[in-house]
């Protein structure tokens, strides 16, 4: 999730998804109590708040994700971007965000910067993830942003990096539509490689998806929203037409992002 900065929302990127949402620009910043309020209308704990960093530069930094987490050190987790373009600099950013900062994984999305994430700059920061112990957060799949979607193939790029980099805990965000069943694919390869549902309603689920999340996926999949473009109310919607059983449901809402991200 994101908390919706005016420079975050307002950017020409998002453009395509302000006219499916209908959602209007604010004209000043939204209050954190904005944020807190969409999780608890949907009774959601804790959110995972990233910072986002593009070519352009920063759009939501981690300082201000930092303030946000000191604000309500409760219900919100930090998650880092950086300048993928500055390898060096990037590395020394991660580790002040984790060291420091106190956040808990670190968040590259391929198609802002038009580089699939096997591409050579990542590498550094993998290695540095893996020294952390914290998971590397990415987009698979198909854009809503008017930007290519290529860079969000799971294979052969994601596949790569989770060959080269074994110890390195991957968290696929989106799906992987309408590459499903490649994403799937390497859920199952891959003993660290795990799926997020964010920017997708359970009536948008893939059926492939349900499938795998019945049976053998069931500690490979984490429950998002991607706030906000989608609430956590309308995330969480029809969740019981997923007939999971107690458990499964229970490491698909909570227990699956408390251990892959070594929540309290």
């Amino acid at each position: 999730m994101q908390h919706p900065t005016l420079a975050f929302l307002g950017h020409d990127m998002f453009e395509s998804l302000r006219r499916w949402t209908g959602q209007p620009l604010p004209t000043a910043e939204l209050p954190l109590a904005v944020t807190t309020m969409a999780m608890d209308q949907a009774d959601v704990r804790v959110g995972l708040v990233s910072a986002w960093h593009g070519p352009e530069g920063v759009l939501i930094g981690n300082d201000e994700v930092a303030g946000f987490v000191a604000a309500h050190p409760d219900r919100f987790a930090g998650v880092a971007a950086v300048d993928l373009l500055r390898p060096v600099a990037a590395v020394r950013e991660l580790r002040r965000a984790i060291t420091e900062l106190g956040f808990v994984a670190l968040r590259v999305v391929p198609w802002l910067w038009g580089l699939p994430p096997d591409d050579r700059r990542y590498y550094p920061l993998y290695a540095a993830c893996v020294e952390l112990g914290v998971p590397f957060c990415t987009q698979v799949g198909h854009t809503g942003p008017l930007r290519s979607s290529e860079p969000g193939r799971p294979i052969p790029y994601l596949d790569r990096v989770a060959l080269d980099f074994p110890e390195l805990t991957i968290v696929a965000g989106h799906i992987g539509y309408p590459w499903t069943e490649e994403m799937i694919s390497l859920a199952r390869k891959y003993p660290n490689v795990h799926i997020d549902t964010s920017a997708y309603t359970v009536r948008r689920y893939p059926p492939e998806l349900v499938r795998y999340l019945r049976a053998d996926g069931r500690e490979k999949v984490l429950w998002g929203s991607n706030y906000p473009m989608i609430t956590p109310m309308q995330a969480l919607s029809d969740v019981d037409g997923l007939e999971l059983d107690a458990p499964g449901l229970d490491l698909f809402l909570t227990g699956n992002a408390r251990r892959v991200f070594g929540l309290k």
